[in-house]
């Protein structure tokens, strides 16, 4: 059984905590893990200009990944939403609406991911920081033909910064349906945000047909400088595709564990 790593991180829009929007520091803390599968949150994407206006296309390019953008809504002229960068071809790209009247438009974004005879679903969200909004994005997900659609077969990820500040209905809702990352049984700590500060846990990892192997948030001098979120990743035993050997070129920066 090959290892599978995949990785959540909210990148806000490439604005590091010093205030600059550097793309390039997110490209170098995504080359420090060698992710199999990003999911990616608060990414920018105007066609045609700079870097740090057409964020998905420039972190696709230099990582040399396909990627997908779900567009959750319009901002400064371009798109911006969620991305999916993986070392696999991706089919049946989906991005799901999950917002509520009266908030800001948030979704989920589907694609699978094909290793292989293995097909993965990959499910990429970000839901709303109000305690009623995701509530209802909770049911959303799980409730329609999203998560519990029967038409899916094979093994699933959910990933994402859910802004779920102490479990609530939304934890119940997927733990129901999908088993949780225990990220204190690995990183011996239950809060991963703000990266220099750790007080919150907003980013999670839920899956089912997998087996977790490893978890570790990436700390990271650049990582800390890069995103006000910490890189969350998880390596996973793919039953029967043996990848390890499709990673080359990777450096490995330092992960708590």
């Amino acid at each position: 059984m090959e290892r599978l790593r995949v990785v959540t991180y909210n990148v806000h829009r490439c604005k590091g905590v010093d205030a600059r929007v550097r793309p390039g520091r997110i490209v170098e803390v995504l080359r420090e893990i060698g992710a199999d599968v990003v999911a990616l949150q608060e990414v920018l994407s105007i066609e045609g200009g700079a870097s740090e206006r057409n964020q998905a296309g420039f972190l696709s390019d230099e990582l040399g990944l396909e990627g997908h953008l779900g567009e959750n809504r319009r901002w400064r002229g371009g798109s911006y939403g969620n991305l999916i960068l993986s070392r696999f071809p991706m089919r049946h790209v989906q991005n799901y609406n999950l917002s509520v009247t009266g908030y800001e438009s948030r979704g989920c974004l589907h694609a699978d991911v094909r290793i292989g005879p293995t097909v993965l679903h990959v499910f990429n969200a970000h839901l709303g920081t109000a305690y009623l909004e995701r509530r209802q994005q909770g049911r959303r997900l799980t409730e329609t033909g999203i998560l519990a659609n029967r038409a899916l077969e094979g093994p699933r990820i959910l990933l994402g910064d859910f802004n779920e500040w102490a479990p609530g209905l939304t934890t119940r809702l997927l733990g129901a349906h999908l088993k949780s990352v225990d990220i204190k049984k690995h990183l011996k700590r239950s809060r991963t945000y703000p990266g220099l500060l750790p007080f919150l846990h907003l980013d999670h990892i839920y899956y089912d047909g997998l087996e977790v192997i490893d978890v570790m948030l990436h700390r990271t001098r650049t990582a800390l400088l890069a995103s006000d979120h910490l890189p969350l990743v998880a390596d996973f035993g793919l039953p029967g595709r043996a990848i390890g050997d499709q990673r080359s070129g990777v450096s490995h920066g330092r992960s708590e564990r």
